[in-house]
C-alpha cells in the first residue's frame, strides 16, 4: 500500500525509538491494522549534522538546529511528512512554510543522576569528574558544588553510558525521559530535583512538525495533549525572551494542578556563580486565549530574569 503519513527521524536509539511511538500512535489514529503500519506509516532515517559531529560542543558547531535542519528540509522538500523532534532540541522559531502541529502527552521532565559508584550527587567526592554537554546542567551542578569538574560528554545514551562504565566520569547527567523511554530506568541513580535542576524549556516533551498546509491532518488532534502543549507553549516564551540556546544556561519549567498553570524560569553564569530566577501563575485555563497568554507570561518572566542577568551567552 502506498504510503499515508511518512515520518523523517534521526538514526540514534533514543529517536528510532520515540518515532516509533508516534508511528504506532498515528497508525492507529488512521484505522491502520498493525500488520499494515511498517508500510502505512513509514519512519524515513536521516543523519543530521549534530548526529555526524560528535567531539565538540553543540555550539562549537552552529546550536541545537544542528539536530532538525536536515529533517526540516525532508520536510520542505516533501520527502517526509511529519518530524518527531525532542522538544527541547527544536528552535524558539519555526522555518517558513513548518509549525509544531502537535504535542504529545510528557515524560519525566527531571535530569537523572547516573554513577556506577555514588548514590546521589550530593555524594560526589570533592574534584569528581561529571559529564555532561549541556551548559545548564554544567551551570547548575557547579551552582551546587563549584569543587566538581565538568568534562564534555556527547554521543547516543548508549555511547555515555559505556564511557561511564569504562572510568572515564564519576558520574554523568542525563535526562530521565531518554533513559524511561529506552527502557534503561535502573541505571538511574537519582532524580534530580526541579528545583536544583531546573529542565531546558520542553524537556521530556515531544515536538511533532509538519508543513502548515498539514496542520489540520486527520491525525493531528488524535496525538495532541493540550495541557502538555500549553505547559511548553509557556516554557519557549520564556526561552525565546531569554535567548536561549546552547551557549547559554538557561531553564523554564511550567507545572499544570488545581486549574491553574505555574511557570518557573532562570539563567544561570556558566560557571554557576550566579542565578537569576523568576516565577509566576496563569490562573484561568479555559480562556479562549490561554495559549497566547502562557506564551507571553514566559515571554515576560524570561524577559524580567535577562534585565537582571544580562548577557551570560558562552562564545566558542
Amino acid at each position: 500500500m502506498a504510503p499515508l503519513v511518512r515520518i523523517g527521524t534521526r538514526r540514534s536509539k533514543l529517536a528510532l525509538t520515540q518515532s516509533g511511538m508516534m508511528q504506532r500512535a498515528i497508525g492507529r489514529a488512521l484505522g491502520v491494522a498493525d500488520a499494515d503500519l511498517l508500510e502505512a506509516v513509514p519512519l524515513v532515517e536521516i543523519v543530521t549534522t549534530g548526529d555526524r559531529v560528535q567531539d565538540r560542543r553543540l555550539m562549537e558547531i552552529g546550536g541545537k538546529a544542528l539536530f532538525t535542519k536536515e529533517i526540516e528540509e525532508a520536510l520542505l522538500e516533501g520527502r517526509v511528512d511529519v518530524a518527531v523532534h525532542s522538544m527541547k532540541d527544536v528552535p524558539a522559531d519555526q522555518p517558513d512554510g513548518l509549525c509544531i502541529a502537535a504535542v504529545p502527552p510528557r515524560e519525566d521532565a527531571r535530569d537523572a543522576f547516573v554513577s556506577e559508584a555514588f548514590a546521589t550527587f550530593a555524594d560526589l567526592p570533592v574534584g569528581a569528574r561529571l559529564g555532561t554537554a549541556s551548559l545548564r546542567r554544567q551551570a547548575q551542578a557547579l551552582a551546587l558544588r563549584p569543587d566538581l569538574n565538568i568534562e564534555m560528554l556527547r554521543g547516543n545514551v548508549d555511547t555515555r553510558l559505556r564511557k561511564l562504565a569504562e572510568g572515564e566520569f564519576d558520574a554523568i547527567l542525563l535526562a530521565v525521559s531518554g533513559l524511561n523511554r529506552l527502557g534503561f530506568e535502573a541505571v538511574i541513580r537519582e532524580r534530580l530535583s526541579l528545583d536544583d535542576f531546573l529542565p531546558a524549556p520542553g524537556q521530556g516533551a515531544l515536538a511533532l512538525q509538519t508543513r502548515t498546509d498539514d496542520l489540520g491532518a486527520a491525525w493531528v488532534a488524535a496525538l495532541n495533549d493540550p495541557m502538555t502543549a500549553l505547559a511548553v507553549d509557556a516554557e519557549r516564551g520564556a526561552m525565546t525572551a531569554l535567548e536561549g540556546s546552547c551557549r547559554t544556561a538557561v531553564g523554564a519549567h511550567a507545572v499544570i494542578a488545581d486549574g491553574r498553570l505555574r511557570l518557573t524560569t532562570e539563567m544561570l553564569a556558566p560557571d554557576g556563580s550566579a542565578r537569576w530566577r523568576r516565577a509566576g501563575e496563569l490562573g484561568d485555563l479555559s480562556a479562549s486565549d490561554v495559549i497566547d497568554q502562557a506564551r507571553a507570561l514566559g515571554l515576560r518572566l524570561g524577559a524580567e530574569v535577562h534585565a537582571a542577568a544580562g548577557d551570560q551567552r558562552v562564545e566558542s
